[in-house]
């Protein structure tokens, strides 16, 4: 049987797809969350004959799948609920708060008549106050909420809400449903939180794990952000997750200064140890095994005769092999450069633009006041400064793509998309530098571009999500 999917699609309709590189996908509101959390306990509930409260720890333990739960609890019930931290002989005992004769608690030893204690279905009973901070520090200080045992020495009986209900104070009742609302979110393989700061909403996308080589999945969150639903990271098409990845652990570790030293150094021909030139002389002497060689052949120098400052022989068989490897050393490093340049470049473009974006709304009132343009017709510069930043983002992915990307009939293609974007983004972002009084006259030029930027984007995206999709790219990595 297949695993459960979440929601129902039909109470909610999907984006429709409108181009290649496009993902459907959903987005849900807490409410809405909790309300189909709530629904499924309800339907397995009543199939089970468990009580809500029990039939929700039971879907908790199963991340939710509930084809599964219920096919594993009819062929074996008991053994399902005292994995899942439940008792079947303990149904029938409902938690409630007790006074017990001679009772005295084993976490804080306290005792009396007029104490108040409680007990869940497992029959661990302590005092209330107790009870309260052990779940106080577990909610509050911990974060759990799904799997909180009763602290009674090692028992796995599972807190289930009615109990907690029982016991804890508003503040901490809320903040235990948030978390179990977290758990539900990241315990499903089909939802995943918008990382934006402060979002509260989760997407719903089918997007697996194992479509990810061939899918970039970008989503678009009800509180404006994009971002990939495979990793979670902001929008980064073309570039498939694994890309991304490598390219940005390449950016970060220690890979590229070692790059570095071996462009800009060399290795002793005799005892490995690296020197790096300090002088104009090509007579190199090694400080650690005396060997003596030139430097810009990698040759025994006593084969060199008087030549001092000028090397004359161009293949040496003695170092043929250093001069082959200091070529493919500084090859591969301007190659990355290359791409690092473009990609850091459109990253501070990017920026910038949105420090232009962020003023933008200053302009339009600007504009509106000075030209008696409306607001609707001062829109078009928030537009275009949209465009802008979605064009920067795509452009600037691009180029980590290219990195990996081998060459074959497609790359020219690709590249002479790359430009054209390249060009029409230049142009658009040069008329955010011109005056207020200028831009009223503008407009129409500016709305073109804006179109055209647009354009030139979903050719790109289009041509490199189909090909990744059918398989024709070829990398030079494994996805």
């Amino acid at each position: 049987m297949e695993d459960d999917v979440g929601f129902e699609s039909q109470d909610k309709d999907i984006k429709p797809t409108k181009h290649a590189y496009e993902t459907d996908f959903i987005v849900y509101g807490p409410q809405e969350i909790e309300q189909h959390q709530n629904e499924q306990i309800k339907e397995v509930s009543n199939i089970l004959g468990q009580p809500p409260e029990s039939t929700a720890i039971l879907l908790r333990h199963a991340r939710w799948n509930k084809e599964r739960l219920i096919d594993q609890y009819m062929e074996k019930t008991e053994e399902v609920l005292e994995s899942a931290g439940l008792d079947e002989s303990a149904i029938s005992h409902p938690p409630r708060l007790e006074r017990v004769k001679r009772f005295m608690c084993d976490i804080c030893c306290e005792d009396g008549p007029k104490l108040d204690t409680f007990a869940m279905k497992c029959g661990h009973r302590f005092c209330v106050d107790c009870y309260r901070q052990y779940l106080s520090t577990k909610i509050k200080g911990e974060g759990e909420a799904a799997r909180i045992k009763c602290p009674g020495d090692g028992c796995n009986r599972i807190v289930d809400s009615k109990s907690l209900d029982i016991l804890v104070k508003d503040d901490i009742r809320e903040r235990y449903k948030d978390l179990l609302t977290r758990t539900y979110v990241e315990d499903k393989e089909n939802l995943r939180w918008c990382p934006a700061p402060d979002c509260g909403y989760a997407v719903q996308c089918a997007v697996k794990d194992k479509d990810l080589p061939r899918i970039v999945p970008t989503v678009h969150c009800t509180c404006g952000h994009f971002f990939c639903f495979g990793c979670s990271l902001n929008d980064h098409q073309p570039a498939p997750c694994s890309l991304v990845k490598k390219w940005l652990k390449k950016c970060e570790d220690d890979s590229e200064t070692a790059n570095w030293i071996s462009a800009n150094t060399k290795e002793c021909p005799k005892c490995n140890s690296t020197i790096e030139k300090n002088g104009g002389c090509n007579h190199m002497t090694c400080r650690k095994c005396r060997h003596e060689f030139c430097w810009m052949c990698m040759g025994v120098w006593s084969e060199h005769g008087t030549s001092w400052y000028n090397c004359n022989r161009f293949e040496e068989r003695s170092g043929s092999e250093a001069r082959d490897a200091q070529a493919k050393s500084r090859q591969s490093l301007e190659r990355y450069l290359h791409y690092y340049n473009r990609y850091a470049n459109h990253e501070q473009s990017a920026k910038l633009d949105k420090d232009i974006y962020l003023k933008t709304e200053k302009k339009m009132v600007q504009l509106q006041t000075t030209s008696k343009m409306s607001w609707i017709e001062v829109q078009f510069l928030a537009a275009a400064s949209q465009a802008l930043q979605q064009c920067r983002q795509t452009l600037k992915w691009t180029y980590a793509f290219a990195y990996y990307l081998a060459r074959n009939n497609l790359t020219e293609i690709f590249e002479d998309n790359q430009k054209d974007l390249e060009m029409a983004v230049e142009n658009l972002s040069e008329m955010f530098e011109k005056p207020i009084d200028q831009l009223q006259s503008l407009r129409g030029d500016m709305m073109d571009k804006t179109a055209y930027c647009t354009k030139r984007r979903i050719i790109l995206l289009n041509d490199t999500a189909e090909n990744l999709k059918s398989g024709n790219w070829e990398f030079n990595v494994s996805l």
